[in-house]
């Protein structure tokens, strides 16, 4: 659900708000593509595309069968789908990325139209490490450039590579987790760009360039070019960048980063998000322009597209690409046919705390927000629930005759309140996420989560507020943020619709 633009000459950042990190970024022509990772939620990587690089819509998921995506239940949170490099060369889309899970590392994709559909994946075994990126030279030979960073030549059509991975350059002296390289032919050069000082608040963007896409590359004077390190600023954890040219010559950089909310140390629960700031070039080095909330318009029209519907009714025979489940979705738990108009999830792990729970959900997008959903538990138990990984979730849960909220918090979970079902076993699940209340000292957390039913005529009755800190990566550590979601946790549950609304 993109950020509308909130005057002509500005935008809002970040402009893929949510869970989206590590933004990968081509152009074809006047179009913009843009991938993601999605760790382990399946289907995996999303794509977005925009006419103005400010708006954008999510158009697919790259990884969307089990044959290209497989995600042991046994896999950890926060494993899985590791930052793809999403290019266009010779009429091609090409996505390679890394499934930690499979163990056999790196796989490439291809397509013709990013909306899919996605070729089967050409596993590339010779390829090591993460964050694989993809550039091809003026004869035509590929080259793979992984964190760490090392580069090994690639026939991205077979996944088979020659030779052995060479060492390039690493970024500052001892600098923390060299990664996500993305390797530029821009005029005389070879532009080599990195990530490094971890994807915490020591996060940043480097560059060095050299006259070969092998190098050796001379580092910028001015690194790191980007980064909010030890300083006062509403965006942190700033890295993971691309680069992308616009038709009429200027340069954007695309990166990821986060908005701590709350206290000390502050908490941010949205994950990491993907942010747009222009790029000059000052005597053949990159200079990141203006980084902040509301930033200034690129100098061309701007393409809002439709607004969102909040409302998702479960009248399609697929659930849309913005849902998302962990490690799997198979068809005998998750159905939007075999009662028309809802959404049936026929339970296997027994809660939320289980690796294999039926759960789809979307991202949380917005730092203030509304869920609701019509439940009907009349054959099973489930309910409505915020989810960071197994071990940090809320919910509300309705079975035939009752709902309770329960909250999990690493090794502690309990259920924080509970009453019969007022109006039988249909019933208006809710949660909102707001401000937390006045007065906020160094210990306040970001947001406060509050859980209740909805009557006939609207009113909202909650039943527990719970302090969002507990579902935040600094808690919880991992890569990932908030989904927000319907589950099933015993029998047969179906759901008639599912609202989503920003507050602010």
């Amino acid at each position: 659900m993109p950020h509308q633009q909130q005057a002509d000459s500005t935008f809002a950042n970040p402009v893929i708000p949510g869970f989206h990190p590590d933004p990968s970024i081509c152009r074809v022509g006047d179009d913009y593509y843009l991938a993601c990772s999605s760790f382990e939620y399946f289907p995996g990587v999303p794509l977005f595309h925009s006419r103005d690089l400010v708006h954008w819509r999510q158009i697919g998921n790259a990884l969307d069968r089990p044959e290209q995506l497989s995600l042991p239940a046994d896999m950890p949170s926060s494993g899985g789908i590791y930052a793809p490099t999403l290019r266009h060369h010779d009429g091609r889309f090409w996505l390679i990325v890394t499934n930690v899970a499979e163990g056999r590392g790196n796989l490439i994709v291809t397509a013709t139209d990013p909306a899919g559909p996605w070729s089967d994946p050409i596993w590339a075994p010779g390829v090591p490490g993460i964050d694989p990126d993809l550039v091809w030279d003026e004869d035509g030979t590929c080259w793979c450039t992984v964190a760490g960073v090392a580069q090994v030549r690639l026939d991205p059509s077979t996944g088979e590579t020659y030779g052995a991975p060479r060492k390039l350059w690493s970024g500052g002296p001892g600098a923390k987790a060299p990664e996500a390289p993305h390797l530029y032919r821009i005029g005389d050069y070879w532009y080599l760009l990195i990530a490094e000082g971890g994807t915490e608040r020591g996060h940043g963007v480097s560059i060095a360039r050299g006259r070969t896409p092998s190098g050796p590359f001379e580092p910028c004077p001015d690194n790191p070019i980007l980064t909010h390190r030890g300083i006062d600023h509403p965006i942190q954890n700033t890295g993971h960048a691309d680069l992308v040219q616009a038709p009429d010559g200027s340069w954007w950089m695309v990166f990821l980063g986060v908005r701590p909310g709350g206290g000390t140390p502050g908490w941010h629960v949205l994950g990491r998000e993907t942010f747009l700031a222009p790029v000059t070039w000052v005597d053949g080095w990159p200079v990141v322009g203006e980084v902040s909330l509301e930033a200034s318009a690129p100098g061309w029209q701007l393409f809002p597209g439709p607004v969102e519907e909040q409302r998702e009714d479960f009248d399609v025979n697929e659930l849309r690409p913005q849902w998302i489940s962990p490690r799997d979705r198979p068809a005998e738990h998750y159905s939007t046919k075999e009662r028309p108009g809802w959404l049936t999830l026929r339970a296997r792990g027994g809660s939320l705390d289980e690796p294999d729970v039926v759960f789809a959900g979307r991202r949380q997008q917005h730092l203030t927000c509304r869920a609701r959903t019509l439940v009907d538990a009349t054959s099973g138990r489930g309910g409505l629930a915020v989810r960071l990984d197994e071990r940090h979730h809320y919910e509300i849960e309705a079975s035939a005759t009752d709902v309770r909220v329960i909250a999990r918090v690493g090794s502690l979970s309990t259920v924080v309140a509970s009453q019969p079902l007022p109006t039988g076993p249909v019933v208006v699940l809710g949660v909102t996420v707001t401000e937390p209340p006045a007065p906020h000292d160094s210990r306040t957390g970001p947001d406060v989560v509050s859980f209740g039913i909805e009557g006939p005529d609207g009113t909202f009755t909650a039943l527990a507020t719970l302090d969002g800190r507990y579902l935040s990566t600094e808690v919880a550590g991992g890569f990932t943020g908030r989904v927000i979601g319907m589950y099933a946790a015993e029998g047969t549950v179906h759901f008639d619709w599912f609202d989503y609304e920003p507050l602010a």
